[in-house]
Order: C-alpha cells, then structure tokens, then sequence
C-alpha cells in the first residue's frame, strides 16, 4: 500500500485517502483526528519590572480552543491562579504550512510574579500523557486552592450512569475519527455544560477548565468532570486546582489517581457505564436510591 495521501483538512479533522483491506481491497477515503504542535509562550513581567517573552510549553494537540489550552495549562501548572492574572491569549503567525497557526502567546498581569526554574524546565508534553516531560514525580506537586472535602455537590446514581451517552453525542469529531478524549462538565441535575475534544486527554480537560477559567467560572464546586479514557493522576490534579469535587472515567482510575482523590477529599469513579460503575472515594456525593 502505498503513502497515505492528504485530501482535504479542517480544523480538528483531515480527510485522507486510505486502502481499505477485507476479502478485497480499494481505495476510499477517511477522517483522522488533526495532531499539530502548539507552542505556547509567555509574556510576563520580570524581577527587573522589564516585560520579557519566552517560549514555556510544546504540546501536541487537536487545533480548535487554543486559548482555552493555554490558559488550562497555566492554571494547572501553577503559573496563574484566577481569571485577573491572565490579560490574555493570542495567536501568533505566520501560520504552519499546514495552514494553521501553532503558537499563542499568553500575556500574564503586571502583578504576577513567575518562578524562573518553572519556566526553565522547556518541557515538551506529548499528547499521551502530559507528565511525561517532567524530570520525575517529585516534580509534579498539587498547589490547589480550593478545599472541595465539604463540597456540597451530589448526583444521583441513575443520572450518573447517563453521562457517558450524552458525552459521546457531544463529540463531533470522534464521531468521524474514533480518535480522539473528551472531558465533559456536567451538573447535579445531568446536564453537559460543556465538552472539549482533543488528541491528548490531559488537553481535552485544559481545555475544558482553560474555557472556565477565561469566562471567570472557577471553583468548579458544584460540577463534576466526565472523561472518556482513563483517571489519572494528572488529570485528578487538574480536577482539584480547578475546584472540581467530583471525576468520573469511562475506564479504570491508577494507583495514584485514587490516592490524590482519598488524600483531597475528591469522589472518584471507575468505568462508568448506565447500570454498574464503581466508587473509589468518597461514595457519599452519590446517591444511590435506596
């Protein structure tokens, strides 16, 4: 079979021409989910009250929400903390060959003072795993501002289990690709407010929070955070620096995501699916109807 030859692209999708193989063989065409490289910069005022810009971040996404990357990103990699220290977020040309523009600049309020060594590390964030450029765990520590312990939010087990159906009726790509997560924000009552679609799972939930946060919506207090694959660690973390009480996963939770979840006093819950799921925190937030 020969290379795989580009059609037609959109943002989010590309149109590729493909052989398909069964009992025959032939040509056709197909959609696959658009990975490009996002560098994301910060322009931020130094100990020399001198304004200065540097490259921070390179990961690689699905275009489509590039602000709400950005600014997920700075949230949950402790560089901001609330909607005031980011002024904000632009695009920055010219644009890829691809068509497409691949780096957004961050421009932070005079007022935030920025760690150096944070900035420093240059790391690169594939689009599996978002730790994965960090030196070691150590590095990855939990700086929330928000106690969700005594949160009062609550969901209903029947509610609960419609999720992941409604998730998957709000994702316009993965219905063409299959490739792609998604994180969604829901209510007590089941209702998705909002969902974030991405190659990387730990974009899709930046998104999601980076989309509260510029619309000055954070804590998440009275929301819970569905996400298509799996819970990890990372992804609990961001749950809780955006004030998130409650996660739920399509699939299974790690070691460390239910140790964060016990430790902070999130719910966390494993395979979700309409009739049976399974809870490895805090099982009070879900009632159970009996």
């Amino acid at each position: 079979m020969g290379e795989l030859k580009s059609t037609k692209r959109r943002q989010g999708l590309r149109q590729v021409e493909v052989q398909r193989v069964a009992e025959e063989s032939w040509t056709d065409e197909d959609f696959v989910a658009t990975e490009e490289p996002l560098e994301i910069r910060l322009s931020h005022v130094g100990a020399d009250k001198a304004r200065t810009e540097r490259s921070l971040a390179i990961t690689m996404r699905t275009p489509g929400n590039d602000d709400e990357l950005a600014a997920g990103f700075l949230l949950s990699e402790g560089i901001i903390k609330r909607r005031a220290d980011l002024v904000s977020v632009t695009t920055v040309g010219p644009p890829a060959p691809s068509g497409l523009f691949n780096v957004v600049c961050a421009t932070l309020a005079d007022h935030v003072a920025v760690e150096l060594e944070r900035l420093e590390r240059h790391f690169y964030t594939s689009s599996s795993c978002g730790v994965c450029g960090k030196a070691s765990l150590a590095a990855v520590a939990v700086h929330s501002q928000y106690d969700v312990r005594a949160t009062a939010f609550k969901i209903e087990r029947g509610v609960l289990g419609a999720l992941p159906t409604k998730l998957i009726a709000e994702q316009s790509v993965f219905e063409r690709t299959g490739g792609l997560h998604a994180s969604g924000l829901f209510d007590a009552s089941g209702g998705v407010l909002a969902v974030r679609e991405d190659v990387g799972r730990h974009n899709a939930l930046d998104k999601l929070i980076g989309s509260r946060l510029l619309a000055d919506g954070l804590p998440l207090a009275e929301f819970g955070i569905l996400v298509s694959g799996r819970a990890s660690f990372e992804l609990m973390q961001k749950a809780l620096i955006a004030g998130c009480p409650l996660v739920a996963a399509v699939g299974a939770p790690s070691s460390l995501a239910v140790d964060l979840a016990r430790e902070f006093g999130m719910t966390l819950v494993g395979f979700l699916k309409r009739d049976r799921f399974n809870v490895y925190t805090r099982p009070d937030r879900i009632s159970t109807g009996d």
